[in-house]
């Protein structure tokens, strides 16, 4: 099909919006799906999807829509995902498109998310055309919505808004007028070399990886041998093809379509989001703008509950197959034996992870304090360390400087929400760094280190701004701070799994919550077990777990003495640490 016939184009909006209602509509009116296969939320794939809510992965589906002079029409809708932890592949695939719909919620009016989705759009050039939904409700209140969203851009004027209910239908004929009135055609060269971005990829245990793909220049043909420009790997496609929302193979992708690639490639590390493909015999010379290595954003331990390690290994293998974010390696706890640490995009992704492993391998797993990357000078060392794991955190004594990752936050709120905000932010040692307005809102920017904003940060910034409030972080660097490590000793023995790094100012506090929430939460033994937090070499924190309650010695010829004092000779090392010890102790240092 010729480009001039082509829209490549993505539908945002905040949470709860009717983004992926609209979506299931326009492939309903375009005859994409039929009555009987259709279904709520058809383009979210993850049970963990549809239970949240929110998008994860990306996807692509092209749809033919034929207007009133039978002029049929190629409208290639990229889903983007909904959280704050995947905001890099928000950008990605937003970069694979030319225009977005714009979604606002008539009984909510403009919300952050709202706003943050709008500049991403506006910083990567996008048409933007705005759409009030749900008018039908009877909560509605449409006028105002529209002040809100041309508040937003002055170049927006008012009968440019549309106006839908997503769930009924009404409306939704002129957003499809609208994408082929309004966004633009894509401009390309089917005949120059293959320019082409990645903008979302998985993994299939049968087929290696498979590429979402748009291309920007040239012809793209099956069986062609294809260089990812990024890690300089070359592989001879296996099959290329577009979703209808089924995967449909085809001869030849070209310049302006929207695909897939079967890349054959069994290392789900080689390829990553952002990059670049091109043709292997006449590679381009420079690649697409904006490629990034996904770096994980906090760390945690994943060890087997009531289940074997070999279980969690063949699980986790296969999920990171599939999740290219997600980073682990084999790790060693003396309470908690074999396990993983797995690196993670922020506490969100972290969630995702466990619930995917119960899910789709029926696995509980034990979760360790999340941590972020720590940069240590030691003295008489020339070279500064890193280290993931609290653990392997160095003796205090040898530490010249301990430095951690901070970020630029970037949160998008309501005007009297600001002071709130700013409460929560300068809480968790931020520093204020700029103060704007984006239409009736404000766009505040924080510096702030990764361990203070990673735990739950987002959700506490939900409750403090009632749902107004969204978060976009970018890497900052690494800076100077107070921090030391704090074991956790129960009846004398360390507890590895319980070590965690934090700020000498909060030594105090959370050294005290977290023995008194030990003292509830470990299971008793026959003895007193004392709990202890220790800070460099000194106890600051220490309660006792009661023993279990005494009970009368049986029989004549042993006394109940000699039946105590035999029992309590068991092991102390052997703690069982149940999951509600780790949730309670993240809880409390949030």
């Amino acid at each position: 099909m010729s480009t001039q016939y082509i829209r490549n184009f993505a539908i945002i909006a905040h949470i709860d919006h009717g983004k992926s209602t609209l979506a299931d509509r326009i492939m309903e009116m375009t005859s994409t799906v039929s009555n009987r296969e259709s279904s709520a939320q058809q383009l979210d794939d993850l049970a963990v999807e549809k239970a949240h809510g929110v998008t994860i992965k990306s996807r692509a589906v092209r749809n033919y829509y034929k207007d009133d002079k039978d002029q049929e029409y190629q409208y290639n809708l990229i889903d983007t995902p909904g959280h704050v932890d995947f905001n890099y592949e928000v950008s990605r695939s937003l970069s694979a498109t030319d225009g977005v719909l714009l979604v606002v919620d008539a009984t909510k009016g403009v919300q952050a998310q709202t706003v943050a989705n709008f500049r991403l759009a506006k910083e990567a050039n996008l048409t933007i055309i705005p759409i009030i939904n749900k008018i039908d409700n009877q909560m509605a209140d449409v006028e105002k919505t529209s002040e809100e969203i041309l508040a937003l851009d002055s170049n927006f004027e008012a009968s440019e808004i549309l106006k839908i209910s997503a769930k009924s239908g009404l409306g939704v004929d002129d957003v499809l007028l609208a994408i082929r009135d309004r966004i633009p055609a894509p401009i390309g060269d089917p005949n120059a070399s293959l320019k082409a971005l990645v903008f979302d990829s998985k993994f299939d245990p049968y087929k290696g990886v498979i590429v979402q793909v748009r291309i920007f220049d040239g012809t793209l043909n099956a069986q062609s041998e294809l260089l990812f420009m990024a890690n300089q790997v070359t592989t001879t496609n296996k099959e290329i093809g577009i979703f209808t929302p089924q995967m449909t193979n085809l001869k030849a992708l070209s310049a302006g379509d929207v695909g897939y690639i079967v890349t054959g490639i069994k290392d789900a590390n080689t390829v990553r989001i952002g990059d670049t493909v091109t043709l292997a015999k006449v590679p381009i010379q420079d690649t697409l703008p904006g490629y990034q290595q996904v770096e994980p954003m906090v760390y945690a331990g994943l060890f087997p509950k009531n289940t074997e390690y070999k279980d969690l290994k063949n699980a986790i293998e296969k999920l990171a197959l599939n999740d290219a974010a997600f980073q682990y390696e084999p790790e060693q706890s003396e309470a908690l034996g074999m396990g993983f640490r797995g690196g993670f995009l922020g506490i969100f992704h972290l969630q995702i992870i466990r619930e995917r492993l119960l899910e789709e391998f029926a696995l509980e797993v034990l979760t360790t304090m999340p941590n972020s990357t720590f940069r240590i000078s030691l003295k008489n060392h020339a070279n500064p360390i890193y280290v993931e794991n609290p653990i392997r955190f160095p003796y205090w004594a040898d530490i010249e400087r301990v430095e951690e990752p901070f970020v630029h936050a970037k949160m998008t709120l309501p005007n009297d929400m600001l002071n709130d905000i700013m409460r929560l932010a300068e809480g968790r040692r931020g520093t204020l760094e700029d103060l704007d307005t984006l239409g009736s809102m404000l766009v505040v920017t924080y510096r702030m280190p990764i361990s203070e904003i990673a735990y739950d940060f987002f959700n506490e910034l939900k409750s403090a701004s009632h749902g107004f409030a969204t978060l976009s972080t970018e890497i900052a660097g690494y800076d100077d701070s107070d921090l030391v490590k704090m074991e956790i000793a129960i009846d004398y023995g360390n507890v590895d799994a319980l070590t965690m790094i934090i700020h000498r100012h909060k030594v105090d506090r959370i050294a005290q919550d977290t023995v008194n929430k030990l003292r509830d939460l470990v299971p008793r033994k026959l003895q007193a077990m004392p709990v202890q937090a220790i800070v460099e070499g000194r106890v600051v924190a220490r309660e006792n777990i009661p023993p279990l309650r005494k009970v009368a010695a049986k029989g004549t010829t042993v006394s109940k003495k000699q039946q105590q004092l035999r029992r309590s000779g068991q092991a102390k090392s052997n703690i069982e640490l149940p999951q509600a010890v780790f949730d309670a102790i993240l809880d409390m240092n949030n």
